[in-house]
C-alpha cells in the first residue's frame, strides 16, 4: 500500500541540519506513527512521504519555509529584567511560556542576558534550518473512520 492522504504511518527517521548534526531521531526506540494529510508532521516531509511504500528508504531535504518557517525578526525582543517578576536566577537557554501577539501560548527563550536587559526569542527552535531527514517506512494502512474523524492515530 502506497502513502496517501489518510493513510496511518508507522516510520524510523533521523533529522539532521545541513551541516549534519544530529537533531532527533527513533532509531533504537519506537518507530514515529502519524496520519497522513492532516497536518501531523510538517508540510515538506508530508509531501516527501505521499506514495512511498513499507519498506522504503529515503533522504528528503525540507526547506525552512516548508518546515518551521523563518526566523521572524519581531519574535526577537530585549525585556527589562523586571518583566520576569520573581523569577530569581535567569541564565542563557531558560525558556517561559508566553503570550504572542495574537494571545496565542508560545514559548519564549532567554538567548542573552547583558545587565537588566533579558533578550528573548519567540520563534520555533528549528524556524529557519533546513531540515535532513533520512526516512524508513515501517508500515502503512489504511486509518480507521475514528482515526480521521479525531485526526489523529490511535
Amino acid at each position: 500500500m502506497k502513502i496517501a492522504n489518510h493513510s496511518v504511518v508507522e516510520m524510523h527517521y533521523t533529522l539532521k541540519d545541513a551541516e549534519g548534526t544530529v537533531i532527533d531521531s527513533s532509531s533504537g526506540g519506537q518507530p514515529f506513527k502519524y496520519l497522513q494529510g492532516v497536518g501531523n508532521i510538517i508540510p515538506g516531509l508530508e509531501k516527501e512521504m505521499l506514495d512511498k511504500s513499507a519498506g522504503d528508504k529515503f533522504t528528503a531535504v525540507v526547506p525552512p519555509e516548508d518546515a518551521y518557517g523563518p526566523q521572524n525578526p519581531a519574535l526577537i525582543q530585549t525585556l527589562p529584567r523586571a518583566a520576569f517578576g520573581d523569577v530569581d536566577e535567569l541564565e542563557v537557554g531558560m525558556a517561559f511560556h508566553a503570550q504572542g501577539a495574537e494571545g496565542q501560548p508560545i514559548e519564549v527563550e532567554i538567548i542573552d542576558i547583558d545587565g537588566d536587559n533579558v533578550t528573548i526569542n519567540g520563534n520555533h527552535p528549528l524556524a529557519g534550518v533546513e531540515l535532513h531527514f533520512d526516512i524508513e517506512v515501517i508500515s502503512v494502512r489504511e486509518a480507521t473512520q475514528e482515526e480521521i474523524e479525531h485526526g489523529h492515530v490511535h
